[in-house]
C-alpha cells in the first residue's frame, strides 16, 4: 500500500500549520463555488457539497499532485447538465440521480484509461483549442446565470438563445434583485484585485444571506435557494436503468476529456512551481477515483480545479493534507452548517458563478492566437495561416452555438483538419550560398545569399509523404524546367521523415528528369530519411545522399 497517499510520505511536523490553514483557506472558497457549480449541473446546491469530501479524500490516496485540489467546476457541470439532459428533464428526480450516474461512469472511464496507460490522450486537445472551448463555455454559462442576476425567468438553449430570452423578459427586470446581484459581483472582483488572499466568495455568500435575513429580501421579490437538505448524503450506486447507463457512457468520455485536461494543466502548474514531477497516468488514476467516489455520494462530475489548486498553493500547503483538511470541513458544513445556506439569494449565488467566470473568458489570449502569422505564412497556407487562433474560435463557436460537447469535438476536428492541411502544402525554400562562410540560406529571407548557376539548392520544410508527395513532385519540376538547369538539389536536413509514395516519387521524378538532363540529389539527410531510402526498392543514385549541401553542389557541377 506504499502508493496510498504519495504526497504524505515523509510527512514532517512542521508542515502541519501551513497545510492545515491551506485547508480552511481552500474551504472558503469551495463551499460557495460548489453550490454554485451545482445550480449550473442543474441539481440543487447541496449537491455540489456532497461530492466534495470523497473526491478530496480519494485524489490525496491516488493522485501525483501535492498541491491539486478536486471539486465541481464549471466546464464540467455544464457538460454534465448537457449530456443528462438527453436522459432526464431538468428538476425531476430522475435528473439528479443520472447526474450521480454520469460522475460514477466518468470516474470508470478514468480509471480505465489511467490503467490502459492512456494519459498521452490529453496532447490530442490542443491549448488553443480548450482555450477557445473554455472562452466559450464561459460565455455559455454566464448567458444562464444572467436571468437570474436581473430577477427573470429566463430561457434555455445554446448561447444566443439564452441571450435572446433575456432581452425579451428584461422588462420584467427586479431592481432590488439587480442591486443585490451586482452588489455581490463588484465586491467579489475589488475583493480579488485588491486583496486576493481574502475568500470573497464566502464573505459575499455570509453578507448575501445575512441581508436576506434582516431585510426578509425573499418577500420583496428576491428569490433564495430555499430548503437544502441537511446532514451527510446516502451512499450507494445511483439509482438508474442500466439502458441508461449505456447512454451516459458515451457522453462520459467527452467529459472525461475536458476533466482531465483541465485537471492536468493545474497539476503541471503548479508542480513545475514546487518542482515536482506528475504522472499522467496517475492523474486519471486519481481524477477517476475521485469521480467515482463523487457519483457514489450521489454528488456530480468533479475534476480538478485551477482556481481552487491556486488558492491552495498561495496559502502555502505542502502535501495533499490540506485537501483531507478540506473534506473535513466540508463534511462538517453539511451536518451542520446547511441550513444557513437556505436564505442565500440566488443572484448572490448568480454572482459568485460569474465572477469566477470572468477570467476564463480570456479574449486576450484569442488577440495573442491571431496575431501568431506573417505575410509568408499567409501565401503559403491561406486561411490555414493562423491554425491555432482558427481552432479556437471554432471550439468557441461550437459550444457557443451547439452545445458543450459538439463544440470540443469541432474544435478538436477543426485542429485536425488544418493540421493535415498545413501538411500538405509543406514550405519550400530555394537556397543561396553566403558569400564569405559558403553556408546555405533561403533566397527570399537573406537578400545577400547568392544562387549557383545552373544548380537550384530547395529545402521542404516539413515531411514528405503521400498527402504532399504531389506537391514537392510539382515544386521540383518547375525549377528543373527553368533555362539552363542542370541540377536539383533537395537539402533533407529539415525533412523528418519520408514514406514509401514519397521515395517512389522521388525515384521516378529522377528518372523523369534524367531523361532530359537534369540530375535529382539529396543531402543531408536525418536517420528515418536514411532508413526508408536504404530499405525502399530503387534508383542507386537516390540511395547517395551527400553530407552537406556544398557536397552536392560540387558532385553536381562535376558530374561525379
Amino acid at each position: 500500500m506504499h502508493w496510498l497517499f504519495p504526497s504524505l510520505r515523509g510527512y514532517r511536523r512542521e508542515w502541519l500549520g501551513r497545510d492545515a490553514l491551506a485547508g480552511m483557506t481552500v474551504w472558503a472558497v469551495l463551499v460557495p463555488e460548489a453550490l454554485a457549480y451545482a445550480t449550473i449541473a442543474g441539481v440543487s446546491p447541496v449537491v455540489g457539497l456532497y461530492a466534495a469530501p470523497a473526491a478530496l479524500v480519494l485524489y490525496a490516496a491516488l493522485g501525483s499532485s501535492r498541491h491539486m485540489v478536486t471539486g465541481p467546476m464549471a466546464a464540467t457541470a455544464a457538460l454534465s447538465a448537457a449530456v443528462v439532459g438527453e436522459f432526464a428533464g431538468a428538476g425531476s428526480a430522475d435528473f439528479v440521480a443520472m447526474t450521480a450516474a454520469l460522475a460514477v461512469t466518468v470516474g470508470i472511464a478514468a480509471l480505465l484509461a489511467g490503467l490502459l496507460r492512456l494519459g498521452f490522450v490529453a496532447s490530442f486537445i490542443s491549448e488553443p483549442v480548450l482555450k477557445g472551448f473554455i472562452v466559450g463555455l464561459a460565455l455559455t454559462i454566464i448567458a444562464g446565470q444572467l436571468p437570474k442576476l436581473f430577477g427573470v425567468e429566463g430561457g434555455s438553449g445554446n448561447f444566443f438563445e439564452k441571450v435572446w430570452a433575456l432581452i425579451e423578459d428584461l422588462g420584467g427586470t427586479s431592481g432590488l434583485t439587480v442591486l443585490v446581484g451586482l452588489a455581490s459581483l463588484v465586491l467579489i472582483v475589488v475583493l480579488r484585485r485588491v486583496a486576493p488572499v481574502v475568500p470573497g466568495s464566502l464573505i459575499v455568500v455570509a453578507l448575501g444571506i445575512a441581508a436576506a435575513a434582516a431585510f426578509d429580501l425573499d418577500d420583496h421579490g428576491v428569490d433564495v435557494v430555499g430548503s437544502i437538505e441537511t446532514g451527510l448524503p446516502s451512499f450507494g450506486f445511483p439509482d438508474v436503468q442500466a439502458g441508461d447507463l449505456g447512454g451516459l457512457a458515451a457522453g462520459s468520455v467527452g467529459v472525461m476529456l475536458v476533466a482531465f485536461a483541465e485537471g492536468l494543466g493545474a497539476a503541471r502548474t503548479y508542480a513545475a512551481r514546487g518542482h515536482y514531477e506528475v504522472d499522467a497516468n496517475r492523474e486519471l488514476i486519481g481524477i477517476g477515483a475521485a469521480g467515482l467516489g463523487a457519483g457514489l455520494s450521489s454528488g456530480m462530475v468533479v475534476n480538478g480545479s485551477l482556481s481552487k489548486t491556486a488558492v491552495n498553493w498561495s496559502a502555502g500547503a505542502r502535501t495533499q493534507l490540506s485537501g483531507i483538511v478540506v473534506a473535513a470541513l466540508t463534511v462538517i458544513t453539511l451536518l451542520f452548517l446547511t441550513g444557513l445556506f437556505e436564505q442565500l439569494p440566488e443572484a448572490v449565488l448568480a454572482g459568485v458563478v460569474i465572477a469566477a467566470l470572468i477570467d476564463l473568458v480570456d479574449l486576450r489570449s484569442l488577440v495573442s492566437l491571431y496575431r501568431v502569422c506573417t505575410h509568408r505564412l499567409g501565401q503559403d497556407y491561406g486561411v490555414a495561416a493562423r491554425p491555432d487562433f482558427t481552432a479556437a474560435v471554432a471550439a468557441m463557436l461550437g459550444v457557443m452555438a451547439f452545445d458543450t460537447l459538439p463544440g470540443l469535438f469541432i474544435g478538436i476536428g477543426v485542429s485536425f483538419l488544418l493540421l493535415l492541411y498545413r501538411s500538405s502544402r509543406p514550405h519550400i525554400s530555394e537556397l543561396g550560398q553566403m558569400p564569405g562562410n559558403g553556408h546555405f540560406a533561403a533566397l527570399d529571407r537573406h537578400a545577400e545569399s547568392r544562387g549557383i548557376p545552373g544548380v537550384v539548392v530547395l529545402r521542404v520544410e516539413a515531411g514528405i509523404y503521400f498527402a504532399n508527395a504531389e506537391r514537392v513532385e510539382s515544386k521540383v519540376r518547375e525549377t528543373a524546367a527553368r533555362e539552363g538547369v542542370t541540377a536539383v538539389v533537395i537539402d533533407a536536413e529539415t525533412v523528418p521523415f519520408v514514406d514509401v509514395s514519397a521515395v517512389r516519387m522521388l525515384d521516378d521524378l529522377a528518372e523523369e528528369l534524367e531523361a532530359r538532363g537534369v540530375r535529382l540529389l539529396l543531402a543531408r539527410d536525418v536517420g528515418q530519411v536514411r532508413d526508408v531510402l536504404r530499405t525502399a526498392e530503387g534508383r542507386a543514385e537516390l540511395r547517395r545522399v551527400y553530407p552537406t549541401v556544398r557536397a552536392a553542389v560540387d558532385a553536381a557541377e562535376t558530374g561525379t
